[in-house]
């Protein structure tokens, strides 16, 4: 039986929680969307360096990595945290709240930010482990295409800090906040974004036999294409079609030349991935020609699947179980139709993206009353610390 005495605990975080705390209101505060995560970047490698990392700025935007080594072991191990913010306006009323009108850490990657850091301090300060440890402090996730992983991957990512595997987590809101959740394999969804306008002949309301009447084609397009879910993918696969805009004319007595649809499409497959966008495109074109309309089809393809490597998946079930319990681990968790960015890093190495609850009864992500718990703070850090001690020591 492996000896796992002297792994982080959730008791060696405790004095930790009230700078924690500190630091992530503190981001709160400050939030900065994708791409412009300066300030953010440089309170994360100022912590870094204060703490005797090697920190390398300026990855793929505003991204930080920092490295530490310990003993002569050879192999690494990559964990991630995002920094980005979104374009919301808080309504939380918390003492500290945005200050920056119309910009939130609605999604918690302020708290996600900080557990890291949390990690990083205690690992920097205790060292028990045998091999090296890149923190990756990642922008830009938020940014729906040409995000943050995706330039760090083609800044070289992997190749200037190596990883035999790679961990990152998410928040959790609906679970009770210190659960971890699991899933290998397809864990969360690929999205993508299609966009169709629909060409018809204007004309005037009283004569529309004259005309080419874009709103009504566009409205049995909608219809139309919810039968592609429901009559085309095998009814074990999981997608989503979801037309989440629509647009057309200004005033009642004119109809016009134009109408407007924008869709969200999801799936957890490659193979149903391309489906959806043949049957997206093949339906709308004969929808259109068969009212004598001309369509545009822009589809823009957003982040894949994420899949999570089996191996890596039960390792980290098994470092969550032995740092909170059996009874706060929840193991497989149902696949999410949410998308994320640390897919492409799950596309180059073996790794495993988790999930932490955020509060059973706490409002959802990307919504103004949204609050990271600072409850998992601590809880987070130890993970993270204990994960890097068993991945790179005898209990790995």
């Amino acid at each position: 039986m492996t000896d796992h005495t002297g792994l982080c605990r959730l008791s060696d975080l405790a004095a930790s929680r009230e700078e924690l705390e500190t630091i992530r209101h503190q981001i709160h505060q400050h939030p900065e969307l994708s791409y412009e995560e300066a300030e953010t970047a440089a309170l994360v490698a100022g912590k870094l360096e204060a703490w005797g990392y090697d920190v390398t700025r300026g990855i793929g935007g505003h991204g930080v990595v920092g490295t530490l080594k310990a003993g002569s072991g050879t192999r690494t191990i990559g964990i991630r945290a995002d920094m980005d913010a979104l374009p919301i306006r808080e309504q939380t009323g918390l003492p500290y709240a945005s200050r920056h009108d119309g910009k939130m850490h609605a999604c918690g990657h302020d708290g996600h930010t900080t557990v890291l850091l949390g990690a990083a301090q205690y690992l920097a300060r205790t060292r028990r482990f045998d091999g090296t440890i890149h923190l990756i402090f990642q922008p830009a996730e938020e940014a729906g295409s040409n995000s943050g992983a995706q330039q760090m991957i083609a800044d070289g990512l992997f190749e200037r800090f190596p990883c035999d595997a790679i961990y990152g987590l998410h928040n959790h809101p609906g679970v009770a906040a210190g659960t971890f959740m699991f899933r290998p394999g397809p864990f969360m969804a690929a999205c993508d974004t299609v966009k169709i306008a629909i060409h018809g002949k204007g004309g005037h309301a009283a004569r529309p036999h004259l005309s080419v009447d874009p709103i009504v084609i566009a409205s049995g397009l909608v219809m139309q294409l919810q039968t592609i879910v429901a009559r085309n993918v095998d009814p074990t696969e999981t997608a989503v079609v979801t037309v989440g805009s629509m647009h057309a004319g200004h005033v009642a007595n004119v109809i016009p030349e134009l109408a407007t649809l924008e869709l969200s499409v999801r799936s957890f497959s490659d193979d149903v991935r391309a489906l959806l966008e043949t049957r997206i495109r093949t339906l709308t074109e004969a929808h259109a020609a068969a009212h004598g309309a001309r369509v545009e089809i822009e589809v823009i393809r957003g982040y894949p699947v994420l899949v999570n490597a089996a191996r890596e998946t039960e390792f980290a079930r098994q470092v969550a179980a032995e740092l909170v319990g059996e009874e706060n681990v929840i193991a497989p968790f149902p696949a999410i139709a949410g998308s994320e960015d640390f897919a492409y890093f799950l596309q180059e190495r073996p790794g495993c993206f988790l999930r932490i609850g955020n509060g059973a009864g706490a409002p959802m992500l990307h919504n103004a009353h949204y609050d990271f718990a600072d409850d998992n703070l601590t809880v987070g850090a130890a993970f993270w610390a204990r994960l890097a001690e068993r991945y790179l020591g005898a209990g790995a």
